[in-house]
């Protein structure tokens, strides 16, 4: 195994690196801290690491200096026996002159495959003169399995499918100065990227390919990442809960309605197993719940929760529901926009009834609202959404507030309120 393993050192730092496009995530390493990142799966998390190693090349790090080992690789099941200590022992008999002399980079990928592999980390950092970056599957790699293990040696960073602006990297398109020229290659992407969506995979794909394949990543997720990873007791349920959820993204969600529904479709099961496999969901970075923006923790657990996909191209793959729209895929999409930013995302409901789609913590640490709507080209939606976020904003204190459209742009003023309308292109970038 030793002699494999060297070879599969050298192998991997005599490749070239696979760089695709540069993330957007604003990473950075702590000297004695893990570089932990986490995602949905097939969302980029091993071209990131690529990318990283490209950034140590670029600072002066030789690729000698740098071990790479991807867990999926069948060579390396012989590791799942306690062998770990391998890895450095292959990694010194190569190169025994810089233990400890030299600044080591260790970069595992899919590393959850291996059984006791937080202690073998924790002992890295504790002894070897080392960085160390992890990535994997987010269902087995979580923050609070991390934080148990880890004990404050990591720090987890999550990685999504491309925004707008990474897609506009993808494809070569400038946005950083807008021209008049630029604009219009920007909204054209856009339309394109409210179709395609920002798995990095399906770029390129023709419809077919791309429906097929998101297709088999939600499937791959529902049983991979949550009922086999949560050996969950009632698969068939948690399959129809994720159809059921893939058809009514941007909408509000109960559990007892949930639970009422499955057991209306035979299974016999609890509320406590519905609230287990939303929770599954969001680990595993399929589905996100929104709670009602309220100091009350009480009352936020007693109102519905509305529900967001990982990708709004994902939804329209899986979706055979007729009640989807443009709409409620755009607030789908304006959601992975601000996720990417922040978890601190609520909807609110004003003390007339009235709902906003979003309020959420800025960077500056204020808190704003956020209304989405398709299109405000009809008076009395345009009347009905501001008249929502006026009073969302007295409610909360804030006097700016954003409605999102698809294609729209004005500004309005209400009462001593500053309404930015803006098109969902111009939104995300």
């Amino acid at each position: 195994m030793l002699e494999l393993l060297k070879e599969i050192i050298l192998d991997s730092q005599n490749e070239e690196l696979f760089l695709g496009t540069q993330r957007h995530l604003k990473h950075q390493g702590v000297k004695g801290k893990a570089f932990v990142c986490i995602g949905v799966r097939r969302c980029g998390k091993s071209t990131l690491m690529a990318q990283i190693m490209s950034e140590l090349a670029g600072k002066g790090v030789s690729r000698k200096n740098i071990l790479y080992l991807n867990f999926f690789d069948d060579r390396l099941d012989a590791l799942k026996e306690g062998k770990l200590n391998l890895v450095t022992e292959a990694f010194f008999s190569l190169y025994p002159e810089k233990k400890t002399k030299e600044r080591i980079y260790f970069f595992f990928d899919e590393l959850q495959e291996m059984p006791g592999w937080e202690k073998f980390v924790d002992r890295l950092l504790r002894t070897e003169n080392c960085d160390v970056f992890i990535s994997g599957s987010s269902a087995k790699l979580l923050s609070k399995e991390i934080s148990t293990h880890m004990r404050g040696r990591s720090l987890t960073w999550e990685l999504f499918p491309f925004s707008f602006a990474e897609f506009l990297d993808y494809n070569r398109t400038e946005h950083k100065t807008m021209t008049s020229r630029n604009r219009h290659l920007v909204q054209n992407a856009f339309d394109k990227y409210f179709t395609v969506g920002g798995f990095p995979e399906v770029m390129g794909m023709n419809d077919k390919l791309r429906i097929m394949t998101h297709q088999e990543y939600f499937n791959s997720i529902l049983h991979r990442d949550i009922i086999e990873r949560f050996d969950a007791i009632h698969p068939k349920a948690v399959v129809q809960l994720g159809h059921r959820l893939v058809n009514n993204v941007s909408s509000l969600h109960s559990l007892n309605r949930l639970t009422d529904y499955l057991k209306s479709s035979g299974y016999k099961l609890s509320k406590a197993f519905v609230k287990d496999c939303l929770e599954w969901s969001n680990d595993a970075f399929l589905f996100f719940p929104v709670k009602i923006n309220s100091p009350s923790v009480s009352k936020q657990n007693a109102n519905p929760q509305k529900i967001y996909a990982i990708d709004h191209s994902l939804v329209k793959s899986m979706s055979s529901s007729v009640l989807l729209n443009n709409g409620h895929l755009l607030e789908n999409l304006i959601f992975c926009h601000l996720r990417r930013k922040t978890d601190k995302i609520w909807y609110h409901r004003t003390a007339s009834g009235k709902e906003t789609d979003f309020v959420y913590l800025s960077e500056d640490k204020k808190i704003l609202p956020v209304q989405v709507c398709y299109s405000l080209a009809e008076p009395d939606t345009k009347k009905r959404e501001l008249s929502a976020l006026a009073e969302t904003a007295r409610e909360i204190g804030s006097k700016t507030a954003s409605i999102v459209t698809y294609a729209e742009e004005e500004s309005l003023e209400i009462d001593g309120l500053s309404v930015k309308v803006i098109p969902a292109w111009k939104y995300c970038i």
